[in-house]
């Protein structure tokens, strides 16, 4: 995909992200699933070696979205790539669903982890970037998705330590730095800045960028893939519930619900987006 391509691609999963929480008194991830929206367009769109019809196929890219209670994004990019039917969106969290709340690998095809109880992410994707070194698979990397407020988690420091001694330049850590967690902003609650200081002092290269800017994105993916000998984490900074003017930065929407209006509100402001985007392949 072209940079236009990922930018609408970004905004199509912010509105079916919107669609699936709905107005019927649902609670869903907003703020985190909107922030992460173009890092994960970029990903699928331009960057991950994948077959949707064929999810465990063995030259594929690894994906870990360690920040799973946000996993809405994830199925809206998953079912634009053709892994499921869009049709199943709208079953999200329902009884029997194959799409819940939390990512489950053994339900929804593409998935390749359980996470959502955060800090274990980046302990999968370290075990998964150090297999494919053993198995001689070096075309292949792994991308792991996380939080800022999931750095508060201790197991994402011994996981950050085991990747820098197992020398796992196929493996890199995004952060989705959106500066809140579920209660507020993160330096009223859990400050876990410096972040770029942190990463350098457990011996990751470091790459910080505008994490809505996909130019950037795909730039920082490039130099994270030149990076030898060690990983390379991308600290992105972001907006919580970017492009939905009422839920940035809004911890409401961190896990909400949404009146008839606000959803109202929120498809139309999406949809002007899309509208511009779509008009950008016709000039």
């Amino acid at each position: 995909m072209n940079t236009n391509e990922i930018k609408l691609l970004a905004e199509k999963i912010r509105r079916d992200t919107v669609q699936m929480i709905g107005c019927k008194g649902q609670a869903g991830h907003l703020g985190g699933s909107c922030s992460s929206a173009e890092i994960v367009a970029a990903l699928f769109g331009d960057r991950l070696r994948f077959r949707p019809e064929d999810p465990k196929w063995e030259g594929r890219d690894k994906f870990i979205y360690s920040k799973g209670h946000a996993a809405i994004a994830q199925y809206a990019v998953m079912a634009e790539m053709g892994y499921f039917p869009r049709e199943e969106l709208w079953k999200v969290k329902a009884l029997g669903s194959m799409l819940q709340g939390h990512p489950d690998r053994l339900r929804t095809p593409g998935i390749e982890a359980g996470t959502g109880s955060l800090g274990q992410g980046l302990s999968i994707a370290a075990g998964m970037a150090l297999a494919m070194k053993l198995d001689k698979r070096y075309e292949n990397k792994v991308y792991c998705v996380m939080g800022d407020g999931e750095m508060a988690e201790g197991q994402v420091w011994e996981a950050a330590m085991a990747a820098v001694n197992f020398k796992l330049d196929n493996l890199t850590g995004i952060i989705d730095r959106n500066g809140m967690q579920a209660t507020g902003f993160i330096d009223e609650r859990f400050n876990t800045n410096p972040l770029a200081d942190k990463w350098r002092g457990f011996g990751w290269h470091v790459i910080e960028i505008d994490g809505h800017d996909v130019d950037a994105i795909l730039a920082s993916y490039d130099e994270a893939a030149g990076i030898k000998g060690k990983p390379a984490v991308i600290i992105a900074n972001t907006v919580k519930g970017k492009g939905i003017s009422f839920a940035e930065k809004q911890a409401a929407f961190h896990n909400g619900t949404l009146t008839k209006e606000q959803y109202d509100s929120a498809l139309a402001e999406i949809d002007e987006k899309i509208a511009a985007l779509s008009q950008g392949f016709k000039d």
